[in-house]
């Protein structure tokens, strides 16, 4: 989903939210019915989806990240072991013939 950015003559800026490439040219201002044009913007890379509150986990996920490089996080122990055993992928019955390391 795409916000796309239209101009009313009346009430300024208005944003919808549709699928990438079916934005109309002109759409009915939500407020008084005028026809507003859409405006063309930069892309806002800067957001960081989920809420509008915050700056996000995805941001937060980044930061981590970022920070990871240079000062990695110390631990005392290695995470404990999974008391689960591994299940073994089921084989596509077309390749069960082909040769396995």
């Amino acid at each position: 989903m795409s916000v796309y950015v239209y101009r009313c003559d009346e009430d300024g800026p208005v944003e919808i939210v549709r699928p990438i490439g079916t934005a109309p040219a002109v759409i009915p201002c939500p407020t008084c019915g005028v026809e507003a044009r859409r405006s063309f913007t930069a892309p806002m890379l800067g957001r960081s989806g989920g809420d509008q509150s915050g700056r996000g986990e995805r941001m937060a996920a980044i930061d981590r990240a970022e920070a990871s490089r240079t000062e990695p996080t110390v631990v005392s122990a290695p995470p404990p072991r999974n008391s689960q055993p591994r299940r073994t992928p089921r084989l596509d019955p077309r390749t069960a013939a082909l040769p396995r390391p």
